[in-house]
C-alpha cells in the first residue's frame, strides 16, 4: 500500500478553523483518524474544542488512552503511536511524519503565512516525492475553499 500525502496550505485561518471540518469529513467517509499534533498542550486544546464545537452533536474522539482507545474513530496525540488502528494520519503544528506506511492517507496542515512552516513543508514534499509517495497539494482560495494544484 502506498500512502497518499496531502499537503494543506493554510492561508485563511489556522489549524483550529480548518482541522475540525476536515476531521468531520473524513469521519463521515467511514475512515479512522489519528491526529498527531506538536505538543500535549495543543492536543488538550483541540480535545476541548471538539467537545464544544457542536452543541447538538460532536465528533467521537479521545485524547486519553483508556479501555476503549482501540474503538475510537478519532484519536488525538502528540506521540508517535496509532492506538486506534487509524487509516488516516493528520499532522499539524509541526508534528513529525513517522510511520506513514501504516496509513492510506496522510494530511499535513501547514501555515502558509509562516515562512519556517512553509519551508519545512517544501522540504517534506521533496522528501516524500523522492521516496515515491503520491503527493497532492491543496491551497486555500480567497473564499476559503480548497483548490487542488498538484
Amino acid at each position: 500500500m502506498t500512502t497518499e500525502i496531502r499537503f494543506y496550505h493554510l492561508t485563511r485561518g489556522g489549524t483550529e478553523q480548518f482541522l475540525p471540518p476536515l476531521l468531520e469529513k473524513i469521519y463521515a467517509g467511514g475512515m479512522r483518524i489519528l491526529v498527531r499534533l506538536g505538543s500535549a498542550e495543543r492536543v488538550a486544546a483541540l480535545d476541548a474544542m471538539l467537545w464544544s464545537r457542536h452543541p447538538e452533536g460532536f465528533l467521537p474522539h479521545s485524547a486519553e488512552k483508556d479501555a476503549f482507545t482501540e474503538e475510537q474513530p478519532v484519536f488525538l496525540t502528540a506521540d508517535n503511536e496509532n492506538p486506534n488502528k487509524a487509516d488516516v494520519l493528520v499532522l499539524a503544528d509541526g508534528a513529525t511524519a513517522e510511520g506513514l506506511e501504516d496509513f492510506s492517507i496522510c494530511c499535513i496542515l501547514f501555515n502558509g503565512l509562516d515562512a519556517e512552516a512553509t519551508d519545512a513543508a517544501r522540504a517534506q514534499w521533496k522528501t516524500f516525492r523522492d521516496k515515491g509517495f503520491e503527493t497532492v497539494y491543496f491551497r486555500q482560495t480567497e473564499t476559503g475553499g480548497w483548490e487542488k494544484t498538484a
